[in-house]
This record gives structure tokens, C-alpha cells and sequence, in this order.
């Protein structure tokens, strides 16, 4: 069978240093290809590169037989060719359905029909997204649900998804797999990227593998098994230690209580909720989304203010607080590491260095009007040292990082400060097996040098492997306590549920 998409030896370099080299890759009409590697390996920019978002530097790619060169996302889009992009492109400020309907305008538009025809194709692929909310309030889960939409609305032959599932709960998930043998079925050819590699083994046919911009693995999906993947993806094996089984005996004891929570309440979303946080323990907190997992956090954070009246009461270090601004929750010591790192964790066109004084200013750990471009740039040379943050330079800009890289340096931006509380929401959401290892070795250590750890994760194996004790979420409550080497997965599952 001809490739619907053939791409032979693409090269696409930045500064000068190649993102990929002289990659072949080809797409059949009516499969599910999936694409891995680490984070820098190359897997977006060689999407980019065949959905127009960027021109190669060297290479050619045909789509259906002849040679083409787009010189735009929408020329490629109105070839048939759509990317979902790991990092959502919406426009904030106009509504779901507007969104939706963005560049397929009728001359003529009434806003009732369109919400209408929008709530029934979001109904028909099983998205609870109210097609009247404003994208700007929408949380990352259902924002990546509005993206996905939009590029099955567009009718194209070729879909690109770009880390799809990184803010899906597992039954969302199953409501995108079942949309992706759907679309399969009517002959559309899926590119898949996921870090999930049980994913990639579950849904693709064929399967390719980059490392460090160059191809070096592709054939049938039957010929890989996990080990064999991150073999190729990393040059070693991780898998034994990067989900161990926790027993008993290796579990921290906790410390000194340092946070207590007594029925905290923010309208809706979180309803008396109480629990503690302990010195030296990673605490697991798990919730489906909407559970109010991170609305709580972000409450002890002071990002979100809770109910003025009845709304509970936070005690820090036995002194009870009221943080009316995150500035504030970060000079009492607590940091908190956002899920969203594009829309709240980095300033995308400021260097590592820049990021990380931000940081540090937002600590108070700097006075002054005059700020010394030599600081910066050891800071920026600590950090990325201690983080094993991968780039050309220390002034790289944080938007030429890969996902994993963007990932260490806000966390970096968070114990710059120096915190004794550290709150990280989602931190292994699109990042590549071997920085998912690193970014849980990074949090292991923090608990073992006595830093009080929340860790917010959808993933089941990753917080029955890394926690201490697990907090279930459901309905604004934390409804359950578990300890990791008696619960199971189905144990923690059914507390968030029922």
C-alpha cells in the first residue's frame, strides 16, 4: 500500500543544531502510527514539519503521491492535514463553540445555532464541555477536549495528536480511544505521540522511535514490547525502577505536622474539606477531574481564596493563615508547581535564567532596582546543572526547550525559593520516560531531606509508587485515607468514585 504521507531524510536544525537528521518516516491511509522518544528526541518537530507549522531545513515529504512544501498550518489543513498540538492552541477569550467553528465560519452566523450544533458534536464524541464556557476558564483536561474536537470537525484524512491524553482521566481516555478506532475505521491516518507507552502498544499498528533527533526503531507494533521501546528510547531499560512495588518497610515515617486544613470551603468546588501535611513524606493525592484536588491546593497556595464566611481555617506551623496572594503563601514557604506550565509556570521568551530570578524575586530573595545579568546567568548554570535541564546554552530561551526541560524549570522556579512545603500538580503531565524518572527521583529526594511533598497525579501507578500516604479526592472532599503497600489500584479508583 502507497503512504498517504512519505517523508524522506527531514532535517530541521534551530541556531544551527539539528532538531532532527535526516529522518525517513512514512504514514499509511487508515493506521495508527505512534511516534516516541524522550523529550527533545524530535517528535513534534517532525509533526510540525508535516503539518506546515514549521519548513524543513533539508528533506521532502509527498502526501498522496506528490511532493508538497506547505507554507502554513492552514494550507496543510486545507490539504487534509490537522495537528493537535501538546500545548493547546485556543483562543482564550472566545467561547467553546466559537472555537470550534474558527476558520469554517458560515457568511452568516446565528450564536444559538452554533452552540447548539456544538454541544451535539461534543455530545457525539462523549466530551462533557458546556459549549457556551469561555476556553479562559476552562480547566487543561477539557481544554485538550475543545483541540481534539476541532481537528476531527475539520474532516481531515491525517491527524497528528501531539500528547492527547496527557490531561484525560482514564475513563476519558477510553471515550478517545474508542474516537480514534472510529476515525480509523473511516480510513483517517492517526500520527500518535504519547509518553504513555501502554497506549502506544494498545492502540498503534505500527510503531517509530526517535533518540536524540535521528530515527533508530520503526516497524509493526507487535515487534515491541515496553522494554524493548525504552531500550531504544533511552539505550537502557527503566521499567523495574521507575513503578516499584512499595511495601511497608520502605515507606517514610511522617515528620512534624506543618499543615493542617480544617474544612476549607470555595463554593462549589471544594465543601469542608479537612487533612494534614506532614515533614518528610510525599502525600499522593488522587481525584478524577473536577474532584476539587487542585482547587484545594491552590486554596493553601493563596492562588484561589477560599469562602470569607465559613470558610474553614489553615494552619501553618501552628500560627493559622489566610494568604490572600500566591506571593504570600510563597514568603510563608509553601511552592506550588502548576499543571499548566505554558499558561502558568514559564515565561516562554525569557531564558531559564530569567525564569528562575523570577522565582526568586517572588520570594523576596532579591532587593533592589538593579538586577545584575551575572546573577542570572549563575543561576541559571546552578539549575540547570542540578536539574539536568537539556540545552544549547544557559540564555536559551525556555520556548526552545522540549516539554520535559520546560517541566524543570518550573519546578526550578519553585525551590529557588527555598520552600518547606512544595505542592506539585500533575508533574510528570507530558514528559518522557526518562524525565518522569528524574522528576520523581527530584521529588524522593525532597522528602528525604525533610521538605513536606504534595504530589497531584491522575496517574494510579505513579502515586501508588511514589507516595507515602494517599489522600482520595471526590466532590470538593478528601474522602479517604490509603496507605500505597495495602491499596490497590481498584481500592483507590473506587473511593474517587463512589
Amino acid at each position: 500500500m502507497d503512504p498517504i504521507v512519505r517523508m524522506n531524510d527531514i532535517t530541521m536544525a534551530y541556531r544551527g543544531v539539528p532538531a532532527v537528521k535526516n529522518v525517513d518516516f512514512d504514514l499509511r491511509e487508515g493506521e495508527i502510527h505512534a511516534l516516541l522518544g524522550e523529550n527533545g528526541a524530535g517528535k513534534s518537530t517532525l509533526t510540525k514539519v508535516m503539518a506546515g507549522v514549521v519548513e524543513p531545513t533539508g528533506g521532502s515529504m509527498s502526501y498522496r503521491g506528490k511532493v508538497v512544501k506547505f507554507a502554513s498550518p492552514h494550507e496543510a489543513l486545507q490539504a487534509g492535514i490537522a495537528m493537535v498540538f501538546q500545548e493547546t492552541s485556543l483562543v482564550p477569550s472566545m467561547s467553546v463553540a466559537q472555537n470550534l467553528y474558527l476558520g469554517a465560519e458560515s457568511f452568516l452566523n446565528r450564536l444559538r445555532g452554533t452552540n447548539i450544533a456544538a454541544q451535539q458534536f461534543l455530545q457525539s464524541l462523549n466530551f462533557p464541555v458546556d459549549p457556551t464556557a469561555m476556553v479562559e476558564t476552562l480547566g487543561a483536561a477539557k481544554r485538550q477536549m475543545v483541540e481534539i474536537a476541532r481537528a476531527v470537525h475539520h474532516e481531515a484524512r491525517v491527524i497528528i495528536f501531539d500528547e492527547p491524553t496527557a490531561a484525560l482521566t482514564p475513563e476519558e481516555k477510553r471515550h478517545f480511544f474508542a474516537l480514534l478506532r472510529r476515525l480509523k475505521a473511516r480510513g483517517v491516518s492517526i500520527v500518535f505521540i504519547s509518553h504513555a507507552l501502554e497506549e502506544a502498544l494498545l492502540l498503534a499498528d505500527r510503531i517509530t522511535i526517535l533518540r536524540d533527533g535521528e530515527l533508530v526503531a520503526t516497524g509493526p507494533t507487535a515487534d515491541f514490547d515496553r522494554d524493548k521501546i525504552i531500550a531504544a528510547m533511552v539505550g537502557r531499560t527503566l521499567s523495574g525502577s521507575l513503578y516499584r512495588k512499595r511495601d511497608t518497610a520502605s515507606l517514610r515515617k511522617p515528620g512534624r505536622k506543618v499543615l493542617s486544613v480544617q474544612d476549607i470551603s470555595m463554593g462549589k468546588m471544594v465543601r469542608n474539606t479537612s487533612f494534614s501535611i506532614f515533614e518528610g513524606q510525599v502525600t499522593g493525592v488522587f481525584g478524577l477531574i473536577g474532584s476539587g484536588r487542585t482547587e484545594t491546593f491552590k486554596i493553601v497556595a493563596g492562588i484561589y481564596k477560599r469562602d470569607f464566611n465559613r470558610g474553614g481555617t489553615i494552619t501553618l506551623d501552628d500560627k493559622p493563615v489566610r494568604y490572600y496572594t500566591p506571593a504570600e503563601a510563597v514568603r510563608g514557604g509553601i511552592a506550588y508547581v502548576t499543571e499548566d506550565r505554558k499558561s502558568e509556570g514559564i515565561f516562554e521568551t525569557m531564558s531559564i535564567g530569567e525564569n528562575m530570578f523570577g522565582g526568586l524575586l517572588a520570594a523576596g530573595g532579591e532587593q533592589g532596582l538593579v538586577i545584575r545579568s551575572r546573577s542570572v546567568r549563575e543561576l541559571a548554570e546552578e539549575w540547570t546543572g542540578r536539574l539536568n535541564i537539556k540545552t544549547i546554552n544557559a540564555d536559551a530561551r525556555v520556548v526552545e526547550l522540549s516539554g520535559g526541560n520546560q517541566q524543570k524549570v518550573v519546578i526550578g522556579k519553585g525551590l529557588v525559593q527555598k520552600p518547606r512545603i512544595v505542592i506539585f500538580d500533575e508533574p510528570t503531565r507530558g514528559v518522557d520516560v526518562a524525565a518522569i524518572a528524574e522528576i520523581h527521583q527530584i521529588i524522593n529526594d525532597l522528602a528525604d531531606q525533610g521538605l513536606a511533598v504534595v504530589m497531584i497525579s491522575s496517574y494510579l501507578p505513579e502515586i501508588s509508587n511514589l507516595s507515602d500516604r494517599i489522600l482520595v479526592c471526590r466532590q470538593g472532599r478528601i474522602v479517604e485515607e490509603l496507605s500505597p503497600a495495602e491499596a490497590t489500584e481498584e481500592k483507590i479508583m473506587y473511593a474517587a468514585v463512589h
